[in-house]
């Protein structure tokens, strides 16, 4: 009915509508008449409500008055009775003052006054249900989240932020914790109340405010952390340790921004301090990117190509191949994958990225549209003992998912590359920086071959620094120690380092591949994300200590091992050599480094499989040397 699918919800709605414009109708000449003036337009009136009844769902529909929820009406909704009464009532004005009451009665049958009582009565019986029925779903939802088995709960952050998590609350999305108070560090909000719910103070007023309602009969258990409490000015690693030693439970409360993610409650990560803001994505960009495409990840089982898969699918892909050599990790990430409840195909193979066969015969069968190659070894100090493995794995192993995504027909391969590519002084770097010559060299080879026939195939590298929480990386290290009791180990005071989230990472990926797959961006084949200012390792341990609730150097000790080998004191972003440019898309800048030919490329291969097969380092390092003049690492 009227372009909306006519539910028994909707029914119902439709039917509340028509009986109470039926209604404002008949009480505004009641009001206006009384029950003798009434009586004597009776006949009148039967005649002419039918059809007004009908021309005043026509005009509900137009302004949508059935597709919103009751259970959340609003200020919007509100606006959309005014308008749709207003309308009504002017087209009341235009029947009873041109066209009909002075040609047909020879009066008026309104009246202007008659008009206006109908039009305040059809936005009070229009609107009241719907406020009665949300301020009823409100109490019944109010009355559970405090009923016996809900937390008590402090929320830190500005009024904007709490009003948010209030509203989740309301609506039930979030459930079991009711907020007693909030905290805000902003001095506008203080002596305000956001919702019912007051402002007790700043966060430095915790503990008074924790003591106080526990006077009154109110034990408080969690700290919800909403977005603004993790700004720098808010000091949320002092209030991580306060909120700790109070023995209270500690959440937050995920940005709106961040995409796919419901409001619920989630612990406190690592993530959260970040002192950097994350880098905003264009997530309508990265969904019409991908919507509909078939696409191959391998390593999918890992922590970048685990997201990546998770990433696919929450951006609309049809088909999703995991390419994977660890049963265990392919078995998981497709159990975790399998709860999203997407409508993404997802086949899983087990098969190595080192045996080219089966990687050609897997991709061709699966006919991608894209590739995205996260499989690699990347552990700096157990590559410098096992370079032979790194090889094997960072270069035949990209080369062969490059061949193998050429030979399937696949729009475009994106390997996965690291900042330790650039002037590397470890294997891990050295290896990346190869396998990005050539995908670079294949690229500029399709290009050449291809020009004028048909849209080329595009190979490109993304380089990225370090992902917080990844496997591997220093966080699960940091915690394990942590939670043992220390110390936590770092190398050196002044080691530095570059972060980012695993899902940022990721988002950017896709997002430099969406660039690189533009007509008129197919000279760049290198991308590099932006990640901000660099961290120092010591600091991120001591806030990994602080975020447990405990203090470093006199809970925990911080102790320095010394630097290990590859790894130096500060990675950079792009070397000296290296021309740059600004490709308009935040967070993502283009690099041109050197591109040897193709046929160089296969030369180096050949000599690089012939060290491996005599297992000659020195071999090896003078073909990575020669390769990347700028690679720095020892061989011997």
């Amino acid at each position: 009915m009227f372009g909306t699918r006519l539910s028994p919800r909707i029914a119902l709605v439709v039917a509340h509508d028509l009986i109470v414009t039926a209604a404002a109708v008949i009480a505004s000449f009641y009001i206006r008449f009384e029950a003798a003036g009434l009586a004597a337009r009776w006949h009148t009136l039967v005649l002419f409500l039918p059809g007004f009844v009908v021309y005043a769902g026509a005009v509900y529909s137009l302004f949508r008055l059935y597709e919103s929820k009751w259970r959340f009406a609003s200020l919007h909704d509100l606006m959309n009775i005014v308008r749709a009464s207003s309308v009504l009532a002017v087209s009341l004005l235009a029947l009873d003052y041109v066209l009909v009451a002075p040609n047909v009665l020879g009066e008026f049958f309104f009246g202007k006054i008659t008009i206006i009582l109908y039009w305040i009565l059809q936005i009070v019986f229009l609107s009241a249900a719907r406020m009665a029925y949300r301020y009823f779903r409100y109490t019944r939802t109010r009355h559970h989240a405090r009923s016996p088995d809900s937390n008590p709960a402090l929320v830190f952050g500005r009024a904007a932020d709490a009003e948010v998590l209030l509203r989740a609350i309301e609506s039930g999305a979030v459930t079991k914790t009711w907020p007693a108070g909030i905290l805000s560090p902003s001095a506008a909000d203080q002596g305000q109340s956001i919702r019912g719910i007051p402002v007790l103070g700043g966060f430095e007023a915790l503990d008074a405010v924790v003591n106080d309602l526990d006077q009154r009969g109110t034990k408080i258990a969690r700290l919800i952390f909403t977005p603004s409490a993790f700004e720098p000015d808010a000091k949320p690693e002092a209030a991580l340790m306060r909120a700790r030693r109070l023995g209270l439970a500690v959440s937050r409360l995920p940005s709106l921004g961040d995409a796919g993610e419901m409001p619920r409650l989630a612990p406190v990560n690592v993530e959260d301090l970040l002192l950097r803001p994350t880098v905003k994505i264009d997530y309508a960009r990265l969904e019409n990117f991908l919507k509909g495409r078939a696409i191959v990840v391998t390593g999918g089982g890992g922590s970048i190509g685990s997201e990546i898969c998770d990433r696919v699918i929450a951006f609309g892909a049809e088909r999703l191949l995991i390419i994977e050599n660890s049963e265990p990790a392919l078995h998981a990430v497709m159990e975790t994958l399998a709860t999203k409840r997407m409508r993404t195909a997802i086949v899983g193979r087990i098969a190595d990225v080192r045996d080219r066969a089966r990687l050609l015969r897997v991709i061709a069968e699966f006919k991608p549209d894209m590739v995205f190659h996260a499989a690699a070894l990347k552990h700096v100090p157990l590559l410098e003992q096992n370079w032979e493995e790194g090889v094997k794995t960072n270069v035949f192993g990209s080369v062969n998912v490059a061949d193998a995504s050429a030979a399937a027909g696949a729009e475009a391969m994106v390997m996965i590359s690291t900042d330790k590519a650039i002037e590397p002084v470890s294997v891990l770097g050295a290896t990346k920086r190869f396998a990005e010559m050539y995908c670079q060299a294949l690229d500029a080879d399709l290009a050449r071959r291809l020009h004028g026939t048909r849209q080329p195939m595009r190979l490109i590298a993304v380089r990225f620094g370090n992902v917080l929480a990844s496997n591997g990386s220093v966080v699960p290290k940091f915690k394990a120690q942590i939670d043992a009791g220390g110390p936590v180990t770092v190398t050196h005071p002044d080691m530095v380092r570059y972060f980012m989230t695993i899902r940022e990472a990721c988002d950017l990926v896709v997002t430099a591949a969406s660039h690189a797959l533009a007509r008129d961006r197919s000279d760049v084949a290198v991308y590099v994300l932006n990640m901000g200012q660099p961290v120092k390792i010591v600091d991120l341990a001591e806030r990994m200590i602080r975020l447990a609730g405990l203090e470093p150097g006199r809970d925990v000790d911080v102790v320095f091992t010394g630097a290990r080998p590859g790894e130096r004191m500060q990675e950079v972003l792009f070397a000296r050599s290296e021309p740059t440019a600004d490709i308009g898309v935040e967070g993502v800048v283009a690099a041109r480094p050197a591109q040897p030919s193709l046929e160089v490329m296969r030369g180096w291969l050949a000599l690089l499989e012939q060290g491996l097969a005599r297992d000659e380092r020195e071999a090896i390092f003078r073909v990575l040397r020669d390769a990347v003049p700028d690679f720095e690492g020892a061989a011997a």
